[in-house]
This record gives C-alpha cells, sequence and structure tokens, in this order.
C-alpha cells in the first residue's frame, strides 16, 4: 500500500531491518527530508558527515549506505531513478523563512514537522540532524562553495529504493521550502515492503 504525506507535512514510522522503503515524487520536483534513528537507541542517528565522508563525494545513490553518527550503517540506496539528493543542508524551519525569505509569519516548516511527527517516539528538537533530502537538486561551485538550490531533478512517479540495516524510527516531510521545490508545493509519497519491490528487480 502506498501512504501519501500531504504537501508541507510530515509523518513517521518503524522500519524494520530487511524492509524496503520506496520514496516516490507522485507529481514532480518535490522534495522529502528523510531521518533515520535506531530503533534500540535513538541516540544513534542518521549522519550526513559520516555517510559524505565514507562515500567520498557530496552526491549518493545506488549503492551508497547511509550510516550513523557511531558509523553503522542505517540505510542502503538499492535503486535511484533521480541520481540527484542532497545530504548539506538542513531541514527548512520558521528561521530559514524569516532570514532567507524574509517572512514576518514564518511557517514551521520541515523542521516543526518533523518535531511533530517524531515527539510520539520521545525524539526532542535538539535532537533533529541534517537529514537526507531525497530528490533534493542542490549545486555546489567547487572553487567558492557557494550553494544553489535549483528545482529538483524528479518527474512524476520517479522513485528512491532503500533497505533498513538495522530497526528503524524514520521520519519524513513533504518540503515546505519553495526553494526546494520550484515554489509548487506537493505531496510526497512511500512504501514499506518485506520484499524487494517488482520495478527494483
Amino acid at each position: 500500500m502506498v501512504s501519501r504525506i500531504a504537501p508541507r507535512s510530515g509523518t513517521a514510522f518503524r522500519l524494520d531491518k530487511g524492509q524496503y522503503l520506496t520514496v516516490i515524487d507522485p507529481e514532480g520536483e518535490q522534495v522529502s527530508d528523510l531521518l533515520a534513528y535506531s530503533a534500540a537507541d535513538t541516540r544513534e542517528y542518521i549522519s550526513s558527515g559520516r555517510s559524505i565522508d565514507y562515500a567520498g563525494r557530496m552526491f549518493l545513490t545506488t549503492g551508497d549506505p547511509l550510516y550513523s553518527n557511531r558509523s553503522n550503517v542505517m540505510l542502503s540506496i538499492l535503486a535511484d531513478e533521480v541520481g540527484r539528493h542532497d545530504f548539506t543542508l538542513t531541514p527548512c524551519s520558521r528561521d530559514t523563512f524569516r532570514i532567507i525569505y524574509g517572512d514576518e509569519d514564518p511557517h514551521h516548516g520541515c523542521q516543526g514537522n518533523l518535531e511533530r511527527a517524531l515527539a510520539p517516539y520521545g525524539i526532542t528538537p535538539d535532537e533533529i540532524p541534517i537529514a537526507f533530502n531525497v530528490f533534493m537538486n542542490v549545486d555546489v561551485d567547487a572553487s567558492s562553495g557557494k550553494i544553489e538550490v535549483r528545482p529538483p531533478k524528479s518527474r512524476a512517479g520517479d522513485r528512491l529504493l532503500l533497505r533498513a540495516e538495522m530497526d528503524l524510527i524514520v521520519a519524513m516531510t513533504a518540503c515546505s521550502a519553495g526553494q526546494s521545490n520550484n515554489f509548487t508545493y506537493k505531496p510526497i509519497d512511500y512504501q514499506i515492503t518485506d520484499t524487494l519491490p517488482d520495478w527494483a528487480l
């Protein structure tokens, strides 16, 4: 069964070791902030720094593992129909919209949605790290280091397949930041399966 995350909202769920998580962009040009915590100890969580460090590159794709802050593999990328995801920018928040967009009454953003989704698991706002931003397209200038958020390359129906390498608590959003999704706020779909999906065979 495919589940839907409404625009500018989030969710959290258990993902058991060996289960498969398919993240789907149903309409194209949308981003999902994805977090993972060890179900056994939520002080162990997905690490952008360790994942990038061990891969030796900024952008991760098929065959790459996503590591925890304790250098354990949490998720493996098994299939990727887009090939461009960002692991450098923090979840958007009220402060993001205030500082970057100049909003006087800012939306709570992905940070707020992740906080709400993870609260039932006892995970506090200060325990939310940099997310794996599925489908996000960030250009990095090699000389200056300047970053530019561009519209995602994902088209309607594009998918990313992950396998859980430990029992996890996973949180996901349908991104709230206009720069991340070309100012077209859309949903994100996901599916959990016990076997490898047919499309990835």
